[in-house]
């Protein structure tokens, strides 16, 4: 899902400092935020991702950075869109990503998973 007034990038287009857990080496100048549910997150998540439930979103905005690349995810875009245009209209720098988790587990990005299991999206 896509809008013409939300800025949108495919997730090729997506830093590859997120396919790593790995803190980046000098200060980040991007944040994957991941706005699905709990129990999405937890079956798979890119590695570098920063995860706040949608709903959590205008309540814990302060733990985001204004002067960095926002790249926001969901499962397949609904979400991201609604979340990129909540925080674009209050001054955030923030891009859709297209397609979202599905998107990223197709083009064969890495995925973690909290627990045990497999990481999946689908």
């Amino acid at each position: 899902m896509t809008s013409p007034h939300v800025p949108s990038v495919p997730v090729d287009a997506v830093p590859r400092e997120f396919d790593s857990a790995e803190p980046a080496t000098d200060a980040a100048r991007a944040i994957l935020l991941d706005v699905r549910e709990d129990d999405e997150w937890q079956l798979g998540h890119a590695p570098g991702a920063v995860h706040i439930p949608m709903v959590d979103v205008p309540a814990r905005v302060d733990e985001l950075e204004y002067d960095v690349d926002l790249y926001v995810i969901c499962r397949q875009g609904g979400r991201s869109l609604q979340v990129v245009e909540y925080l674009t209209h209050i001054g955030f720098d923030a891009i859709q990503v297209n397609g979202g988790m599905v998107a990223w587990q197709q083009a064969g990005r890495p995925l973690v998973a909290d627990g045990d299991g497999q990481a999946k999206i689908y």
